[in-house]
């Protein structure tokens, strides 16, 4: 495309100019899904007290920051709480994240629990940690939950963890299961919340390059090279470049479900479809599979 006079005159003004619209889009696209996850599986009510879990990383601030320009128009009142826990781990910038909340004006709580230690005495060198890590902590945010009276726990998974998990759980545990947007808790006393639900990956990463988000980088779980996680994401990861949407698509598919055509007799009573004529019929219909 030819350069306007004005683009020739001035290319680098032009360029910032692109960008910062380009910037301005990715901000309205992450904004447009989290309101539609939000409405469409009704994951804030009207007076909810919203604890937003902050690990560190570029999901989650994108999430407290999204979430809290929501708040403003949003068509029900909801409060808003972020919690971050401080697990411990060597070098930990505890000053970084307090520094930053205290700037963002929103009512927050650190807590300081040396997770770190225990999974790492715990776990045999060069095995994953995510398992217990995963577990100690949860049942650390489900307590802080209820000791700040939060009605809904906000977590950072966006769409490429769902379809991850869909295909780690196909893989390695022989069931299709993925992340839901909203569920109860393992305790039952906690509503879990996924506003990102619909967003991407790669969208969330270009706005937190954007907002330039005081990243604490993880050195447990998300330094482990061996997980399969990323094995998985490489996997989709190189189906998108190959085929571009197919992310969307497989999302997509875990929103519209025809139990009949899987092979779950829980979710469908497969011995209902008979022929009219053996209907009455007195044969037996078990059995079959105990025959020598």
């Amino acid at each position: 495309m030819k350069a306007t006079p004005e683009e020739a005159l001035y290319p680098r003004a032009s360029r910032l100019k692109k960008k910062r619209l380009s910037n301005g889009k990715i901000m309205q696209k992450l904004r447009r899904n989290i309101g539609k996850a939000i409405e469409d599986y009704q994951m804030i009510c009207n007076k909810d007290r919203v604890m937003v879990c902050l690990s560190g990383g570029k999901d989650s601030f994108t999430l407290l920051k999204l979430l809290t320009e929501l708040q403003i128009k949003a068509p029900v009142r909801f409060e808003i709480i972020a919690f971050h826990l401080d697990q411990g781990q060597p070098g930990y910038p505890k000053e970084k994240m307090e520094l930053y909340l205290r700037e963002t004006k929103i009512d927050y709580l650190i807590e300081s629990q040396d997770t770190y230690s225990i999974v790492s005495n715990k776990i045999e060198k060069g095995k994953t940690l995510c398992g217990l890590c995963s577990r100690l902590r949860r049942g650390i945010i489900y307590r802080v939950a209820k000791e700040v009276g939060a009605t809904k726990i906000a977590l950072g998974h966006h769409l490429d963890d769902i379809i991850e998990t869909l295909f780690l759980n196909m893989f390695f545990g022989s069931k299709l299961k993925a992340m839901p947007p909203k569920l109860l808790s393992d305790d039952g006393d906690n509503v879990i919340i996924r506003p990102l639900s619909y967003c991407l990956e790669k969208d969330i990463l270009n706005y937190s390059d954007q907002e330039k988000f005081p990243i604490i980088p993880c050195n447990l779980c998300g330094s482990q090279e061996n997980l399969q996680r990323k094995v998985v994401k490489k996997m989709l990861n190189e189906w998108e470049r190959d085929y571009p949407g197919r992310k969307m698509n497989i999302f997509r598919s875990i929103s519209s479900v025809v139990p009949s055509h899987l092979a779950d007799n829980e979710l469908f009573d497969f011995s209902q479809i008979r022929h009219e004529e053996i209907v009455n019929s007195s044969l037996p219909l078990t059995g079959w599979y105990h025959q020598k």
